[in-house]
């Protein structure tokens, strides 16, 4: 078989398969010649690399050599099948038979004791006390000791492999490769590239040969296709001719008749990178439209796949879907795992969407797992409630009581994210002054393992909250730490220089004994109004000229204030309103002897938080920082202004805003 498949495709051997340098000691591996014929059985051993003949050999079991892949993939589908007997012995040793296979109720008590292993040792010790193992069996054991072993692009304990249970193990797979189920033959493939063993090996060699075979005969169901097309997309790449060929055997299925596990599988192979420039659009869409009527079916595994599938192939068109997904997600919030949790609210975040039932469940859920998940688990949360503008305080109070516990243990970017919810959202949690101080003590003792753009966010998240990093402003108005700032060839982006201008005008502003470093003015911007994100949110208009229509009615002309006015401070007033010193008012377009300067805030709702009447924190320090620089603030905030019924209320509603102590003269 291994002569066929070079013979179908030679560039294989030449080019086909990716040559990647060994993760760890590399024993020295006879490689099958190119006529086909095969000199010895290189497996799995990682020591001396004696060749193995097929016969005659007395150490059989004990010489088995191999090489590892840096490639990783994802899970596998298990099917049952055909059996492998294991012989108790000094060593042991497999051998394919048709008696005595193992039933069904004997396969899932397998996988269950399987599961429950927390160490390769254990794997092995179950593997020696089963007298019979089907393939599929066998294959699960290989992914079993993956699962506890991969660590990234290796694996934490590379002489596992020398083991003589799965030296023996993989040994007789490849012997006896043809005989195989199909199910069997391609999750054990899967598992081998999981291990990181050498795509030139027999065994691998072997095991894609016979893959091949089968994959021509047209028999294999959707779910081997994509265990196969997983195996394939770790050993070649996305442009692997037998990959292709799986493709183009699911596309020739009806994806409405599949199972939703079938579904899961092909999503999963399309997020692996096989689908990039638009390719298979239409069967994904035909997958989003059967997926539509069995999300109610879905477990919380499969919601999780599923969301994190479409955030990887930018399905931003699937919103149904997403929506559909979201709300099956409410059912199964207390029993995600935490990688499943973080993909979901990673890809909420992604597509920009909340549903109200879902925030509930997180609020009920948050508060007991915030001491217990995954750190990253619950910065992603953090990030959600902040990216949607909903301020929780249970979610917040309770993640700000294990941010002192447990920041020591988290990342500079998870220390970072997590202050930056509070800060966005302007909150400040009970514990707030517990909460800063560890902060600081984090930026004293890590200041130097933070990015420098993560380093910024950070203390800029501080001062919208009214927490100043007088400590750290030196620093970061160093030139050497804005020289880190600018990306490559790049510069610093506007986003970057207006927190470097908002940071300095805060610390002159609130800080007064600030006498650290200035920031040059080549770092200044002139506003904090920019397209995209911005430090100030745009006024909303349809608030905007209804306010305006009542102002003129007040004022007795258009031309007695002014709109959208950029002060020299780089904040943006939507309406600014000039007093002489009798408080008189002053046409707009008049700059000598005003005495007093009026601030209209024009507060829409996307000025708030979406849950709680609370302003963002952006909108906080800029009213805070327009009272210091002497102007009047006035704040119209949407919710009172539209229960306003006519212009009469109107106008008496500005009046008492604007000029609470004087009469309103008629005009």
């Amino acid at each position: 078989m291994a002569l066929k498949l070079i013979q179908r495709y030679p560039l294989l051997w030449r080019f086909g398969i990716q040559r990647h340098p060994p993760v760890g000691p590399v024993c020295s591996v006879t490689r099958p010649q190119r006529t086909g014929s095969v000199s010895c059985v290189a497996c799995l051993n990682t020591g001396a690399g004696r060749c193995i003949r097929r016969q005659g050999c007395k150490k059989l079991q004990l010489d088995f050599g191999f090489r590892r892949l840096t490639t990783v993939v994802r899970e596998p589908v298990f099917l049952a099948s055909t059996s492998v007997g294991l012989h108790r012995d000094s060593f042991p040793r497999f051998r394919l038979t048709q008696l005595h296979r193992p039933t069904d109720a004997e396969e899932q008590a397998f996988q269950q004791r399987l599961e429950s292993c927390s160490s390769s040792r254990k794997v092995f010790r179950l593997l020696r006390s089963v007298e019979i193992l089907s393939d599929c069996m066998a294959a699960a054991a290989l992914h079993r000791v993956a699962d506890l072993e991969q660590d990234g692009q290796s694996l934490k304990d590379p002489t596992v492999l020398e083991k003589d249970t799965i030296r023996a193990l993989c040994y007789q797979l490849e012997q006896d490769s043809g005989r195989l189920t199909d199910a069997g033959l391609v999750s054990a493939l899967l598992a081998c590239t999981r291990l990181f063993l050498d795509p030139w090996s027999t065994l691998m060699v072997r095991l894609v040969s016979e893959s091949q075979e089968r994959l021509d005969r047209g028999q294999m169901t959707v779910g081997q296709l994509c265990t196969l097309g997983q195996a394939m997309l770790a050993i070649e790449g996305p442009r692997c001719a037998i990959l292709e060929q799986v493709m183009e055997d699911i596309k020739n299925q009806e994806p409405a008749q599949w199972s939703l596990s079938d579904l899961i599988a092909v999503y999963k192979l399309l997020q692996g990178g096989i689908s990039e420039g638009g390719k298979y659009r239409d069967l994904l869409n035909a997958m989003h439209t059967h997926a539509l009527t069995v999300t109610s079916h879905m477990d919380s595994a499969a919601v999780s796949v599923l969301l994190s599938a479409l955030v990887t192939l930018k399905q931003t068109q699937a919103m149904p879907l997403v929506i559909s997904l979201c709300k099956q997600a409410v059912r199964h919030v207390p029993h995600f795992t935490d990688e499943e949790l973080t993909l979901v609210v990673g890809a909420l975040i992604y597509f920009g969407h909340s549903d109200n039932y879902l925030v509930r469940e997180l609020e009920k859920y948050v508060p007991t797992m915030a001491f217990t998940s995954k750190p990253e688990t619950v910065t992603k949360v953090m990030q959600f409630f902040s990216r949607r503008n909903i301020l929780s305080p249970a979610v917040f109070n309770a993640v700000a009581e294990s941010f002192v516990y447990r920041a020591d243990d988290y990342n500079t970017s998870q220390v970072a994210r997590q202050i930056m919810a509070f800060g966005k959202l302007g909150y400040l949690p009970p514990n707030s002054v517990d909460v800063f101080r560890k902060v600081e003590t984090i930026l004293h003792t890590r200041f130097l393992h933070f990015q420098p753009r993560t380093l910024l966010n950070l203390l800029h998240s501080c001062i919208l909250v009214e927490r100043f990093p007088v400590n750290f402003a030196s620093k970061v108005f160093s030139s050497y730490f804005l020289q880190q700032l600018q990306e490559q060839d790049k510069g610093m982006d506007r986003l970057v220089l207006a927190q470097l201008t908002q940071l300095y005008m805060t610390l002159k502003l609130e800080c007064p004994f600030y006498e650290g470093p200035k920031l040059l003015p080549k770092y200044h911007v002139k506003s904090f109004l920019m397209p995209g994100r911005s430090l100030e949110t745009p006024v909303d208009t349809h608030l905007y000229n209804s306010v305006k229509n009542g102002l003129i009615h007040l004022l007795g002309a258009r031309s007695y204030f002014g709109s959208k006015v950029l002060t020299p401070y780089c904040y943006t007033l939507d309406v600014e309103i000039k007093l002489d010193e009798e408080g008189y008012v002053l046409p707009a377009s008049y700059n000598d002897d005003v005495y007093k300067r009026i601030a209209l805030c024009i507060d829409g709702s996307k000025r708030f938080t979406t849950n709680m009447r609370q302003l963002l924190g952006k909108e906080a320090i800029k009213q805070r920082h327009l009272r210091l620089l002497g102007y009047e603030v006035v704040q119209i905030p949407y919710y009172e202004f539209e229960e306003l019924k006519d212009m009469t209320s109107m106008v008496e509603y500005l009046h008492q805003k604007i000029f609470p102590h004087t009469y309103r003269l008629s005009w």
